[in-house]
């Protein structure tokens, strides 16, 4: 009985260590636009970092070891005066228990990327409204993002607080004249993935990025990694339910792109404890086809 007391305060521990706060690095990458004075970009690079890493987010102060590692990697097209265009890429990774290996929550590429920025101004978040610039308004959405793919990889559903306060940002986004926010003919927007996580629709993909990562990766580095090969599989067996409306779902489709490499290497050793991996095979194949000559094919 006390091991099952200690196990448990242990387990509700490591769900609060790893859920919030993140440890970001950021690249400005202004080759493009040509010129030798980078002072701009530099400082626009130091402004982003110092914004990410010293906001309070989630109202917690933790150690860096606590924090979500993730990177902001922009480069900018276009410069008119104080107005710029470019791309954003977001990236996070999250811990996995009793290893050094490092999973990836989230890896996508924002290709309407549209902000005004004054050399050293000051950028300060008011999630009540439109900051009238973009940019504090895109960064801090995807902040938010990271933070919901983060808590939901350790609680079931974890992330909902802080994926409401990107839709929240979202909508405060809304008709401002800035590409990206779109809720209509634009299927990749910022808008249409943040809708998409909080649907109803989509509660199964959010069941099986929990027990895909707190109890199926978290239990992979034990001796014996049956157990946990098991749990992953039958967390992706349920993504069966999409198999008829995952195309234009692009938060189901970052799922599949984000995690092929990883599922391809679990099951890919050989060792996979008497599981039929012909099944999640054709299920692979259906849900992510692009990889079935690189990945899913070469399973044997």
């Amino acid at each position: 009985m006390k091991k099952n007391i200690i196990l448990l305060i242990l387990l509700l521990f490591f769900n609060i260590s790893f859920s919030q706060e993140l440890l970001a690095t950021v690249q400005v990458n202004s080759q493009q636009l040509g010129g030798s004075n980078q002072q701009t970009y530099k400082a626009l690079e130091k402004s982003l970092k110092d914004f990410i890493n010293n906001t309070s987010w989630t109202g917690k102060k933790l150690q860096n070891f606590e924090k979500i590692k993730s990177n902001f990697a922009i480069v900018l097209s276009e410069r008119d005066g104080n107005r710029f265009k470019g791309s954003i890429v977001v990236q996070a990774v999250r811990p996995v228990y009793s290893s050094s290996y490092e999973s990836p929550l989230l890896n996508l590429q924002d290709t309407k990327f549209a902000f005004e920025y004054v050399e050293n101004e000051n950028l300060i978040f008011n999630e009540r409204q439109f900051s009238g610039k973009n940019l504090i308004d895109v960064i801090s959405f995807y902040v938010y993002l990271i933070l919901g793919y983060d808590a939901d990889s350790f609680q079931s559903s974890g992330g909902t607080q802080w994926f409401s306060k990107a839709q929240q940002i979202a909508q405060n986004s809304q008709n401002r004249n800035y590409e990206g926010w779109g809720q209509i003919n634009d299927p990749r927007s910022r808008s249409i993935l943040i809708g998409e996580i909080l649907n109803p629709n989509m509660s199964q993909l959010r069941s099986t990025f929990y027990t895909y990562h707190r109890a199926g990766l978290d239990n992979l580095f034990n001796q014996d990694q049956t157990q946990g090969k098991k749990i992953i599989f039958d967390a992706l067996m349920q993504l069966k339910t999409y198999e008829n409306s995952f195309q234009q779902n692009y938060y189901f489709n970052l799922f599949t792109d984000n995690k092929s490499d990883e599922i391809f290497n679990i099951f890919n050793s050989g060792n996979n404890g008497g599981l039929v991996i012909g099944d999640l095979k054709q299920l692979m194949t259906t849900l992510a086809p692009k990889y079935s000559e690189s990945k899913w094919n070469k399973w044997k």
